[in-house]
């Protein structure tokens, strides 16, 4: 999978932008507040319809901008692909190769990319929320109809807490009740189900790349910790007995969750525990040994995600590497060098191992400009 051009029109402070990519590395560099990062969050956006840095669509639209457009050529195995996405008050309007797309659904997945940001080092010891986000952003890019059952999961969770929170449990309404819990079973069941199989693919390659990274001193394990539901089978349809063990956990918790206001059993609580030799990383591990795991899961998603579609996704490294040790960004550098098209951005060539490197395409970037 290649980017052969980008365009944007009004993006943040890009009013006018034609790039034409290099197959290899692309770097971007250049003082901070000038755009780099915008640049890698275009590319973010158009493969998954949503940026990695705000959840409001406005902050994408430049300064008196009525719309941002988003416009790439890309070369996939099986021939060139044109998208476009175009972000404005009303919402979004997405298409393939001049085609509009009915929903955002059948635009995700077209272009696949693994972002790697500093924010990342955070997926072993920050909190479950970061676990969580990590998980829905990949499964979402390969199995496109999940961000679907996330997005209805999440809407029917809001509706029910907003029930929780406004009305006395002896007042609530066990037919309304029931109905919202049938639909959060439903939604979150096939939710958990791709997580844990997701997890169990990660962690294959996980524990490969980062055996290799510690020269096999050191055993990497992923497992996925559910709100409930130790054993979760991985098939595609939804599992009756998982169904059941959340309707019996919703109705069980009904009094508890009155008086917290919130619905307490479900993927939105689910986490992932990293263990090193057997030992929990994130509450023994050495902050190395944090940051390789985290290196680990990242280089592990390109991996999975080439056995998953046959080609490799592009690779977003946004001011990554200055964090990273001469070891571990010489590792990262040494698993995409020639495999992946790769985007760098950085404040200065210092920080990277240029040595590594090879025909590295450098651009500068100085308030929405950019120059060779």
């Amino acid at each position: 999978m290649q980017l052969k051009s980008l365009e944007l029109h009004g993006y943040r402070n890009y009013d006018t932008l034609k790039l034409a990519t290099e197959s290899g590395v692309n770097i971007f560099i250049g003082p901070n507040a000038q755009g780099k990062t915008n640049l890698i969050e275009a590319i973010h956006v158009l493969s998954l319809t949503k940026s990695h840095r705000t959840s409001k669509d406005k902050e994408l639209i430049g300064w008196n901008q009525s719309t941002a457009i988003i416009r790439a050529e890309m070369e996939k195995r099986h021939g060139d692909v044109r998208l476009e996405l175009q972000v404005s008050a009303q919402g979004k309007k997405a298409k393939i190769n001049g085609l509009e797309q009915r929903k955002l659904s059948g635009f995700v997945g077209t272009l696949n990319v693994v972002l790697f940001a500093p924010e990342d080092l955070d997926i072993v010891k920050g909190a479950p929320g970061v676990r969580r986000r990590f998980m829905d952003m990949e499964i979402g890019q390969v199995h496109p109809g999940y961000l679907h059952d996330m997005q209805q999961y999440q809407k029917i969770l809001q509706q029910r807490n907003n029930y929780l929170k406004s009305t006395d449990s002896r007042n609530a309404s066990p037919e309304m009740l029931e109905v919202w819990n049938e639909q959060l079973a439903t939604y979150g069941v096939k939710m958990m189900q791709k997580r844990k199989n997701f997890i169990v693919n990660l962690q294959k390659w996980a524990e490969k790349v980062h055996a290799g990274i510690t020269g096999g001193t050191e055993l990497l394990t992923v497992d996925y910790k559910p709100s409930f539901g130790e054993s979760i089978g991985t098939q595609a349809q939804v599992d009756p007995s998982l169904f059941q063990q959340f309707m019996l956990k919703l109705t069980q918790g009904k009094e508890q969750e009155f008086r917290r206001g919130m619905t307490l059993t479900g993927p939105h609580r689910d986490d992932l525990t990293f263990a090193i030799n057997g030992k929990d990383v994130q509450s023994f591990g050495s902050q190395g040994q944090q940051r390789t795991a985290a290196l680990s899961l990242k280089l592990a998603e390109l991996e999975l995600m080439h056995e998953e579609l046959g080609e490799y996704p592009l690779l977003l490294l946004d001011d990554v590497l200055s964090e990273l040790d001469q070891t571990r960004q010489t590792q990262l550098i040494e698993t995409f060098q020639s495999r992946v098209q790769t985007f760098i951005t950085t404040t200065g060539l210092e920080s990277v191992n240029m040595s590594r490197l090879k025909d590295a395409s450098v651009f500068h970037v100085r308030n929405g400009q950019l120059l060779r």
